[in-house]
């Protein structure tokens, strides 16, 4: 167990690092009405959608057919794959080109009057149309994937990856259960820090976990 947590380390931190989600949680906590339930509605979505990817995919990369070698080359072609996207990403942040990531225009004022069934949604979305949550959540189900632990241990590790990834996005919501009234002016900093080093944020994790995908998946492959 502990051998392949230590491999689904980079995608834990790639993924629980990604700032637009977080910033997203944070301003529905502070939203007029409802933020702490809209904020947790959220939360299930980008679950929700998590695990539908996980019994997708999981179910590609774990086919009885498949062997060991085709299994690895599957892996590392995916990871291949995932670097060179996240590196291209890389250079467009570092270009300033528009991010197909990023939240539509108006998306704060859309916040503040969002039902929670819309923050629900908005949890699936966000996960649907960011590439760089594919990139981490496929890379995971490889490595899981490719270890053959079998079905029930399987699921657990890919539970345990789910959790760890968005713990970042689970402590907005322990902060604002436990510490209601300083929960503002610690979110509000946090927010507006992350929105300050949002580009420099993602081309570092661009830049790092490209390298390692590409590098790992070429190291596969060969």
């Amino acid at each position: 167990m502990s051998e392949i947590l230590v491999s689904l380390t980079p995608y834990i931190l790639g993924s629980a690092i990604v700032p637009v989600p977080i910033i997203f949680i944070i301003l529905l906590l502070k939203s007029p009405g409802r933020g702490l339930l809209k904020a947790s509605a959220f939360f299930l979505g980008i679950s929700t959608m998590r695990i539908l990817q996980g019994v997708l995919f999981g179910l590609v990369l774990d086919r009885p057919s498949a062997g060991a070698g085709e299994k690895g080359a599957i892996a590392s072609t995916l990871m291949m794959t995932l670097g060179i996207l996240l590196l291209i990403n890389a250079f467009k942040k570092i270009r300033k080109e528009e991010d197909p990531d990023d939240p539509p225009p108006g998306w704060m004022t859309m916040i503040d009057n969002m039902t929670v069934f819309k923050a629900f949604q908005a949890g699936v979305g966000l996960l649907l149309i960011s590439a760089k949550m594919w990139v981490f959540t496929l890379g995971a189900l490889s490595v899981i994937g490719e270890a053959e632990l079998g079905q029930p241990a399987a699921t657990l590790v890919f539970l345990l990856f789910m959790l760890l990834a968005q713990s970042l996005l689970l402590i907005p919501i322990l902060i604002r259960i436990l510490a209601p009234r300083q929960s503002q002016v610690i979110l509000g900093s946090a927010s507006d820090w992350l929105s300050r080093n949002n580009r420099v944020i993602m081309i570092a994790v661009s830049l790092v976990f490209g390298a390692l995908f590409l590098y790992k998946g070429i190291s596969g492959l060969l």
